[in-house]
């Protein structure tokens, strides 16, 4: 029988020397010639498997295990007189009662590994090939022949981890999965995966037959989502679109999956950026059905002491920025690798939003269904463990492999850990061992950190520690699916198209939020004090006019309008009120932003020849501009109004029924419709949920 396995800190000396793998055909053969010189085994010794029990007679026997212990020392009462002699002559045929002995010569070999090359005795070798655990007869034991072969470890079965959780021992069951080397196509997790989230669930009442009663009332049936065309299986503005994984799902799985996050969208308004749905849906599909998906999937995000799933921007905010904060704090050189190696003008804060992709994107499939089970029973802290650990293996793979290193030269760090993860050479419980060689990386640790990282981002204080926030690079921190429905039934000037483009203009922070409609001129009338009555203590607004000529425009007012009221230092009350934030725009016929002038770059006019500088009419506008450029937002009891500077870029009269466009200095805007003076058929306000 051909061992599987070698020590896995064999030295390279070893191998120089000759020492190599051969069949088990030496044993008994080689028994003839035990007394001959040790030269003709040069080529035939082995090593050892590092995963059997060492000495019958030892109580610590079933404890000593090199995968689990570091230390070289050798159990047992017979271990000083095994010291005495290292190279002692067995017979093949030797009796169970002198396997004790057999195993301690193993151990003394296995210690002495790295100072010599010394051929094991064929007699020896056969023991180790053939019984691999020492087994007395009398110990009422299995006999030899149900014991497993060398190198290989007895795999939990669903039963006993099920009894394990029925227990509440959750302890020994997270040992048992983290230990547990199932491969990637074992039927196990069709039934460990349920029983696993189940440990998580709350309230399971009222999931039942809830999924395929909102899939009949979305789709119409089963039959006619399968056959729906792609347009009609859109996803919900939560998922990311540069990130829809699915890990090479039929068709019809793919159309499983999209029903399945449609249908949580639909149960769940309040999710607003959810990415790694869809990716776990998928993973989820490849082992249970589409039924149980959606109750596992529902079930991590009602976790109520576990993170799984993030649900909001802010909160996927908080997890990269945590994950770059973690490896800083319990990986030191790997951070201060990443931190020396950003290019110029990049942060590393940007490398870092993409941590979770290097899991479920970069992985093979074999590790990441690995990380998936441990990541079902602990949650989002093996997602950080997980990261940590690739990124201290690309650290010393840059280190003393020069191909990585001129990789990361040429094509930047955030593409060479991205290679690094889809190339990775660590086999998946080795990723797992050492994700979990972490020490000192406790959950509470965690959400200290995020914690902190959530209270900054919600404060919008500057620090060092924490990065300016920017829009994703999917651009997908959009309205919920929910709130998108809302507006379009009950807005009067926006379908969902309009919604998103505006969307992206607005500042980043502001799409943490949810819209939702304070005035239409449809519904509330057309009175200026309603108007106020309604919105002006929401701060920021977005105003939405609809002409009669169905033109489509507004601004985006970063102040609140109530601001109308306050008065200076000498009582009087402000004029112009509102920060740079604000902006115009137009929607149709063209869309187009103008934001505040004082945020575009400076015009250079150094090359204009034989032009007097006090004569120049840039000149004068700069003179004219510190007056106008900072006229943002008016209002009183008979008009409001948006820029200003030569011309307002909107005014509204009291009764909110006519208007005017200008050309204004704020904004440096054209005239927002063709004709500058126009009739308002729908007035509009949408404000943001949570402000």
């Amino acid at each position: 029988m051909k061992m599987e396995e070698t020590l896995n800190d064999s030295v390279s000396s070893e191998t120089s020397n000759g020492v190599c793998n051969n069949s088990a055909e030496n044993g008994d053969g080689q028994n003839e010639t035990a007394g001959k010189s040790s030269s003709k085994y040069n080529h035939s010794w082995r090593r050892p498997s590092a995963f059997f029990t060492i000495g019958e007679d030892s109580d610590d026997s079933d404890k000593y295990n090199e995968f689990d212990s570091d230390d070289d020392t050798i159990p047992g009462p017979a271990a000083e007189h095994r010291k005495k002699s290292l190279y002692p002559v067995y017979s093949s045929n030797s009796s169970l009662e002198s396997d004790t002995e057999l195993g301690l010569e193993v151990a003394e070999r296995r210690k002495n590994r790295r100072k010599s090359c010394v051929p094991m005795h064929p007699g020896l070798q056969t023991w180790v090939e053939t019984k691999g655990l020492a087994v007395d007869k009398n110990d009422g034991q299995k006999p030899s022949s149900e014991l497993l072969p060398i190198g290989k470890k007895k795999k939990a079965t669903y039963e006993e981890l099920r009894e394990l959780v029925n227990a509440g021992k959750i302890k020994e069951a997270k040992n048992s999965v983290r230990d547990n080397d199932w491969d990637l196509t074992e039927e196990i997790r069709s039934r460990l995966w349920p029983l696993l989230d189940s440990i998580h669930e709350t309230n399971r009442s009222s999931l039942d037959g809830f999924y395929w009663d909102t899939a009949t009332q979305l789709y119409g049936s089963e039959q006619v989502a399968k056959a729906a065309p792609e347009d009609e299986l859109a996803l919900p503005g939560f998922t990311d679109p540069q990130n829809r994984l699915y890990y090479a799902l039929s068709e019809e799985g793919i159309a499983r999956c999209k029903r399945i996050v449609n249908v949580v969208g639909y149960a769940y308004p309040e999710i607003t950026y959810c990415p790694l749905m869809l990716p776990v849906s998928s993973m989820f599909l490849h082992f249970i059905t589409e039924e149980e998906t959606y109750n596992c999937i529902c079930t991590l995000l009602s976790a109520r002491h576990k993170v799984f799933l993030t649900q909001t921007k802010s909160q996927w905010d908080v997890a990269y920025i945590t994950a770059m904060h973690l490896t800083k704090k319990f990986s030191k050189p790997a951070f201060t690798f990443l931190t020396r190696n950003v290019k110029q003008g990049e942060k590393l804060e940007n490398v870092f939003q993409g941590w979770i992709w290097w899991i479920f994107r970069d992985l093979p499939l074999a590790h990441l269904v690995r990380v998936m089970d441990c990541f079902l029973m602990e949650g989002m802290k093996v997602l950080y463990r997980t990261t940590i650990a690739l990124l201290l293996a690309f650290t010393k793979s840059c280190s003393s492999d020069s191909t990585w290193s001129k990789y990361l030269e040429s094509s930047g760090l955030e593409s060479a850990i991205s290679k690094y993860c889809r190339e990775v050479s660590m086999t998946p419980q080795r990723l797992l061992k050492s994700a979990f060689s972490i020490r000192a990386f406790r959950g509470s640790e965690i959400r200290k950190v995020s914690t902190k990282v959530e209270m900054l981002l919600k404060s919008n204080k500057s620090s060092s520690a924490l990065p300016k926030m920017k829009r994703s690079k999917s651009n997908e921190n959009l309205p919920s699916s929910q709130s998108q429905m809302d507006i379009q039934m009950m807005s009067h000037t926006l379908a969902i198209k309009e919604l998103l483009v505006l969307w992206q203009w607005l500042p980043v922070r502001i799409t943490m939020y949810q819209p939702v409609l304070l005035y239409t001129s449809e519904e509330h009338g057309c009175s200026l004090t309603t108007f106020f009555n309604r919105v002006e203590n929401h701060e920021p607004t977005l105003l939405i006019i609809k002409t009669t000529t169905d033109e489509v425009f507004g601004a985006y007012c970063s102040a609140m309008w109530a601001v109308r009221n306050q008065k200076d230092e000498r009582g009087e009350r402000q004029r112009y009120f509102g920060t740079g934030e604000t902006f115009l725009f137009t929607l149709c016929p063209a869309k187009k932003q103008y934001p505040w002038v004082g945020i575009k770059p400076p015009v250079d006019n150094s090359d204009g020849e034989g032009e007097n500088e006090e004569d120049s009419p840039n000149q004068n506008n700069s003179r004219s501009r510190h007056r106008g450029d900072e006229l943002f937002m008016h209002a009183d009891t008979h008009m409001i109004c948006i820029g200003g500077g030569q011309g307002h870029g909107i005014c509204l009269d009291e009764d909110l029924r006519f208007g005017k466009t200008e050309s204004c200095l704020t904004f440096n805007n054209p005239p927002l419709c063709e004709s500058k003076d126009f009739e308002v058929r729908v007035l509009e306000v949408i404000g943001f949920t949570g402000m």
